[in-house]
């Protein structure tokens, strides 16, 4: 799938793809972009080395879209310390919080600051152009193996796709399928006969390397797909701030609008990609292809990354985000209409209170006709039987304090002071590691490997632990028995329901 950025949401020249025909790199464009672009600004700041290093090794490689602003700047703060035990002179004299408000700033543009909703602490997202520094930087060091015969294959695929989609006279697509049968009959008759064609080895890793640039290509699309997103919630947000005609008027225009993002190319491209995403059966046949193409000998000799083997549920986390913020859309709308309601009656309010000061004022100076107006009633008087709440006693307490004693006995606190602590992150990162190469995993199975070592504690600890990278369910038909040793009470045992860990 190839996302693209709509015409409405760009804001000077489209650089959206290196192949896009109508880029224009004449001198007054280099020129704007050279001042104005947050890549460009990075690749000119002396402390490229270091923030490219730092969102490569903590954002891209682990594919992590948000960290909490005291996790990150402990991550960055252990960064600069490494980097002051390798120069005599301290390159980075400030404080990582110094660093992270600078890069987040909107003059440098290259980290994102912002409150998730329901948090009061600050959050840290990559932008889409340090995204695009990190990647032009990787593709200048020299790669020993460049696939080429898979690109081409996918451009003719493509073509083809074009061509035969978009075909109008029924009888010629026909004539098509029919030529693509004949094709599959002597593919069949070549197999029953003996001759099975195979990819060799340089075949199988050129396509491979296609296929992991290109999932790669598609977690960084996202992050730049959400940024349009926000951009245009940011544009609807700043139209209804300064909004001053009917709210009829504004509603039309930013309904057309919210249209206009759902019914663009990118919104329909993302669409199509996210229900394609959303089937289990397809998710399902991605797992069994991925773990398929991982276990050749000629993948395995390319030592792949690690990723590609779950890369399917980075698309979903990545694609997951960029929902929520196409979600934002319709919440500004709603909040928009709580808030012009509340306007509304508050004027209502400001014009009866101005009736009550002018009747206030009037009310010595009496008519001089008598009878001038008659009112029978403000509004019809109905008592409605059913309105009526039902009754309901009040509840009374007693309290009992004439058998209160005092206690005498000592009581030994020492307790209180030996808590053991067990560290959620590491038993996170054994079950992680466990299902990168198998889809389940039972509790015992995993203990097999790693014992428990505080106890009862850290048992608990795992029948509480929650991820969005794996579930855990219990089967409560089967039982299992988890032990450890105890060092005052020896060896100890408990029985609990079967646990099993799930990608």
């Amino acid at each position: 799938m190839i996302i693209s950025s709509p015409a409405p949401i760009n804001e000077g020249p489209n650089l959206t793809h290196p192949a896009i025909p109508n880029v224009r790199l004449d001198y007054q464009t280099l020129e704007s972009l050279r001042q104005n672009h947050p890549a460009w600004r990075l690749l000119k700041a002396d402390s490229a080395p270091l923030i490219l290093s730092f969102v490569n090794r903590v954002f891209i490689v682990p594919n992590v879209r948000l960290y909490p602003a005291s996790e990150l700047e402990g991550k960055l703060e252990d960064e600069l310390y490494r980097l002051q035990t390798l120069h005599e002179e301290n390159p980075y004299p400030q404080k990582a919080k110094v660093y992270l408000d600078e890069w987040s700033r909107d003059d440098k543009g290259w980290l994102r600051k912002f409150y998730p909703e329901g948090s009061d602490e600050p959050h840290f997202d990559l932008t889409p152009s340090t995204e695009k520094v990190v990647t032009w930087i990787q593709s200048l060091v020299q790669r020993k193996f460049v696939a080429t015969e898979s690109r081409i294959l996918t451009v003719l695929t493509l073509l083809r796709q074009i061509v035969e989609g978009s075909e109008t006279d029924a009888e010629v697509r026909i004539a098509e399928l029919r030529t693509k049968i004949l094709e599959l009959e002597d593919e069949i008759a070549r197999i029953e006969g003996g001759h099975l064609d195979l990819l060799d080895e340089t075949a199988v890793k050129d396509r491979f390397l296609q296929l992991a640039s290109v999932a790669k290509e598609l977690l960084g699309d996202f992050r730049e797909v959400e940024e349009n997103f926000r951009r245009l919630d940011r544009q609807s947000r700043e139209k209804i701030a300064q909004w001053d005609g009917t709210k009829g008027q504004l509603l039309d225009d930013i309904f057309g609008e919210r249209d206009v993002i759902t019914d663009s190319d990118q919104g329909r491209s993302f669409r199509a990609f996210w229900n394609y995403l959303m089937s289990q059966q397809r998710q399902r046949e991605l797992t069994d292809l991925l773990e398929n193409v991982l276990s050749m000998p000629a993948i395995k000799a390319l030592n792949p990354d690690r990723r590609i083997r779950r890369i399917h549920y980075d698309w979903l986390e990545a694609g997951d985000a960029t929902q929520r913020t196409v979600s934002a859309l319709s919440e500004q709308l709603r909040r928009f209409l709580d808030d012009q309601a509340w306007l509304e009656n508050r004027r209502i309010i400001e014009i009866l209170k101005q009736i009550e000061r002018q009747a206030v004022e009037l009310k010595d100076t009496q008519p001089q006709k008598k009878d001038f107006a008659f009112v029978d009633s403000f509004a019809a008087d109905i008592n409605l039987p059913l309105e009526r709440p039902l009754y309901t006693p009040p509840l009374q307490l007693e309290l009992d304090s004439s058998s209160l004693e005092v206690a005498d006995e000592q009581v030994d606190t020492d307790d209180l002071f030996s808590q053991i602590r067990v560290d959620k992150d590491m038993l996170k990162a054994r079950v992680l590691s466990a299902l990168d190469s198998q889809p389940q995993i039972t509790l015992g199975a995993l203990l097999s490997k790693h014992p428990l070592e505080l106890g009862l504690a850290e048992l608990v600890t795992y029948l509480s632990l929650r991820s969005p990278d794996f579930e855990l369910e219990f089967d409560e038909s089967r039982r299992e028995t988890v032990s450890w040793d105890d060092p005052v009470h020896g060896k100890r045992g408990a029985q609990i329901p079967r646990v099993i860990f799930l990608r």
